[in-house]
């Protein structure tokens, strides 16, 4: 499925399982009561007797916005932020395994209703969910423990869409909860949220 960033989702979050109303936390900075257009956060439920638990992580019958070709695991040490990151063309739904994450969002999309969009999502494995995080919709992960993490991509990956910004650029409007974070030599190079703004319609024409 190739899909630009400027091309909105057609899928609203209206539902109180899209909103994060069945669980898990929603942050939202001062002044914003809504989410990005696109983004959907999906309660999962675990099924729990006395051998442990099995819990359902993806169907294709799901409204999740896109569909996986590719799996990853990643697996973080307390303190590691890893972006801020954004895609042009592919869609990523995560799921948090173990451990504590804050995700940051930022919509970065011209053609959004919700451009400029900052929000925080606190995602814990002891309470599951998946996030769907579309094209143009910057994004950050913290890890405050140990954490493991999947998550599926709707286009293989591809260096030529593995943009971003330095985490820390103020324009961000992102308080992170650590200022020093353990940081990737790449992100840390990553150019000013200007720059990465400006080089966003160039690298949806490739």
């Amino acid at each position: 499925m190739k899909q630009g960033f400027a091309s909105r989702s057609g899928h609203h979050n209206s539902s109180a399982e899209e909103s994060g109303e069945t669980g898990g936390t929603l942050s939202a900075q001062p002044g914003r009561d809504s989410w990005p257009n696109g983004v959907i956060l999906r309660s999962l439920q675990p099924h729990r007797d006395d051998r442990g638990s099995l819990t359902e992580l993806f169907r294709t019958t799901w409204e999740i916005g896109t569909n996986a070709v590719q799996w990853n695991y990643v697996e973080s040490e307390a303190g590691v932020l890893r972006g801020v990151h954004v895609h042009v063309k592919h869609f990523d739904y995560l799921i948090l395994l173990s451990g504590h994450a804050t995700i940051a969002l930022r919509d970065l999309r011209h053609d959004s209703a919700t451009e400029g969009m900052v929000i925080k999502v606190e995602m814990h494995g002891n309470d599951p969910h998946a996030l769907t995080i579309p094209p143009g919709v910057a994004h950050g992960f913290y890890f405050h423990e140990r954490s493991l993490h999947i998550y599926g991509v709707s286009e293989f990956w591809d260096t030529e869409d593995e943009l971003g910004c330095h985490w820390a650029d103020p324009a961000l409007e992102i308080c992170w909860p650590n200022p020093a974070p353990v940081i990737s030599a790449r992100d840390a190079a990553l150019p000013s949220l200007r720059e990465l703004v400006e080089s966003l319609p160039r690298a949806q024409q490739n």
